[in-house]
């Protein structure tokens, strides 16, 4: 049978930013008040097999290393064939290693179905490290490989009946809070250079390190999924897209012991001289809590640039921050043409923040001259209710954060005497309370901020 095209439209066109040149400043109309169109559906797949086909054993204790690699030997074969394959998990405890995806492929997990990473290192191999970074993000060298891994794939669906994928990650949090390290963790679910990605309809719980990491990515869909790590678990981020382009993450549930959802694109002069951004990226109808760190976080690995991001209608309760822009000196890059609007929040402790100085670069080669462009940041339509700080906007000397938009803004439960704290940024405000601080009370009712 012919097969199903998967696909990916986001209709809206942004705009590009000009920096340096008045005509180049943020513009919100380009997005418009109607819904950005993500649209993703599971091909048909040629041939369907079980892991039980491979020799899989789903008792939780007999690793199933060998019989997924199998399978994926198996299923390559029909790579470009007629739509490809899809592999089956029933229900049980599947316990394996790392294994890497194929192209024009399905993982479907049914419902009672569990895969549970490895508890032995050895399963979770070093590779290199990504270009963009230098290094390990968390040691020197290489990294290790994720649990479910794709480099160079395209047409790839990971889904099923809420099916789990548990990487088991105590271990590794373990290492990392006893400082016997000696690789930065794996992923639960890493995509790398790979196209027409769609992951939905599944709980990822446990995960080593960052849950879901396509990097160099495009047309990637992350709906209906639900990601759960311990809240102390350590940088445990629910989705990053990072130097990816045409992502679309929506209706997902997160409760992790980092961010939800953080947008990033390189490290310092490694992310600078790959100079892959992020952009076009739409984060909606995610809901969760994060006590240490942010709903949405956009940084602080900027280096490559991250333009064009639309966020709304989120919901965050009980964590250290809503939404944050996290950068610093030797970063480069640029942040522009950020719309955040529709938040809801509760119990945040500082619900808009932008930050600076977290001292964190790859090695000595990092540049304190390079300096991130950061403009046209654009906030409406937010309510924060039991808000324990006042926000917090701090950018860097010598690179102001300009054109900061922020339309009706209400932060509830601050006593009187609490003010906003800001330094280095400047911008517009319009029915914002408490009054926010004098570098956003210019008048912006004839400006680009007048937009709704």
């Amino acid at each position: 049978a012919a097969a199903a095209i998967f696909t990916l439209q986001i209709t809206k066109n942004f705009a590009t930013p000009q920096f340096g040149l008045s005509s180049g400043r943020f513009d919100q109309s380009v997005l418009g008040d109607g819904p950005i169109d993500c649209s993703g559906f599971s091909p048909r797949r040629k041939v369907v097999k079980s892991i039980l086909d491979f020799g899989g054993v789903g008792d939780g204790r007999t690793s199933n290393t060998a019989a997924f690699k199998r399978a994926i030997e198996y299923m390559e074969r029909y790579r470009g064939i007629g739509g490809g394959a899809q592999l089956n998990v029933p229900k049980g405890r599947w316990l394996t290693g790392s294994f890497n995806l194929t192209s024009d492929f399905t993982l479907f997990l049914e419902y009672g179905a569990i895969i549970l990473g490895s508890q032995d290192p050895e399963e979770w191999p070093i590779i290199e490290p990504l270009p963009s970074y230098g290094r390990g993000r968390e040691r020197e060298g290489g990294r290790h490989i994720s649990l479910i891994h794709g480099n160079g794939l395209n047409n790839v669906v990971i889904t099923g009946h809420n099916g789990t994928i548990d990487g088991q990650g105590k271990m590794w949090w373990d290492l990392w809070w006893n400082r016997t390290l000696n690789h930065t963790r794996g992923h639960l679910v890493e995509f790398i250079n790979s196209h027409n990605i769609l992951i939905s309809n599944l709980t990822f719980r446990n995960s080593p390190f960052w849950t879901i990491h396509p990097v160099y990515c495009s047309n990637v869909v992350i709906r209906d999924m639900t990601i759960l790590a311990p809240l102390n678990a350590p940088n445990t981020d629910g989705i990053d897209p990072d130097s990816s382009t045409n992502i679309c993450i929506e209706d997902c549930y997160i409760e992790s012991g980092d961010d939800l959802v953080a947008v990033k694109s390189g490290w310092d002069q490694y992310g600078m001289s790959m100079a892959r951004p992020s952009m076009n990226i739409t984060i909606r109808r995610v809901s969760g809590t994060t006590p240490t760190c942010s709903g949405i976080g956009i940084g602080s690995e900027m280096s490559g640039g991250i333009k064009n991001i639309l966020v709304e209608d989120l919901y965050i309760r009980d964590s250290a921050a809503g939404v944050r822009i996290k950068t610093d000196k030797g970063r480069g890059g640029y942040i522009t043409n950020i719309t955040i609007r529709n938040i809801t929040m509760e119990r945040v402790k500082v619900p808009i923040r932008f930050s600076r100085g977290a001292n964190d670069h790859p090695d000595e080669k990092w540049d304190p001259k390079a300096l991130p462009k950061i403009r046209g940041i654009y906030i409406s339509n937010v309510i924060s209710r039991d808000t324990r700080k006042a926000p917090l906007l701090v950018g860097i000397e010598g690179a102001e954060f300009e054109d900061i938009c922020m339309k009706n803004v209400s932060i509830l439960g601050l006593p009187s005497s609490v003010k906003w704290s800001c330094e280095f940024v400047s911008g517009f405000s319009e029915s914002v309370s408490p009054v926010p601080c004098l570098e956003l009370r210019k008048n912006g009712s004839s400006s680009w901020c007048s937009y709704s």
